[in-house]
């Protein structure tokens, strides 16, 4: 699935977010702008680091509509939602909540990302494969220092891979590609 952010005019309190799937389908809605890395683009860090696909941008992927797929993982009243559903929404959450506090926390980490599942009746991800530091926190913060870098009208273009119909022991690396004039993308 190829994922492109836009980012609007100065003065705009929105940018936008585009999801094209590999069958040609489209879809796209506001990220809010709030000083750090947009959340929709924290999804993309975290599950192209973990692999997830079945996360918010592995619903999208499948063909859900963004607003449904974010009423699915944000209220998660669904209990049939997948694990790293709700696992890729947490860890999203309190990785923000580190962005906002300016500095990396380990211990308030672990306390946000346990108050997120168990808000939502599910288990903690297994995180024991991951350097949350390193793998998670410091991967948003040089990704959101890329979306910063990117001018008022510009878009950047990711590729999820990982996404796309392969067999699962088939894992390629999702990619950032670049900054892109896509003619789908409003201008």
């Amino acid at each position: 699935m190829k994922i492109i952010a836009k980012k609007l005019i100065k003065n705009d309190k929105y940018d936008q977010l585009f999801c094209l799937r590999r069958d040609g389908s489209e879809t796209s809605t506001s990220m809010p702008r709030q000083g750090v890395l947009p959340h929709d683009l924290i999804h993309y860090v975290v599950e192209s680091a973990l692999r997830y696909d079945q996360g918010f941008l592995g619903i999208v992927a499948k063909g859900s509509d963004i607003s449904f797929a974010i009423e699915q993982t944000h209220e998660a009243k669904d209990p049939n939602l997948t694990n790293q559903a709700i696992h890729a929404e947490a860890l999203v959450e309190s990785l923000q909540a580190q962005l906002w506090s300016g500095a990396f926390d380990e211990e308030q980490f672990q306390e946000g990302l346990q108050s997120a599942c168990a808000s939502r009746s599910k288990p903690l991800p297994d995180l024991s494969h991951v350097d949350v530091r390193h793998d998670l926190y410091e991967r948003v913060i040089e990704f959101g220092q890329r979306w910063h870098q990117v001018p008022y009208q510009g878009t950047l273009e990711l590729e999820m891979e990982h996404l796309q119909s392969c067999p699962p022991q088939v894992m390629l690396e999702s990619r950032p590609v670049g900054w892109v004039s896509d003619p789908r993308v409003p201008g």
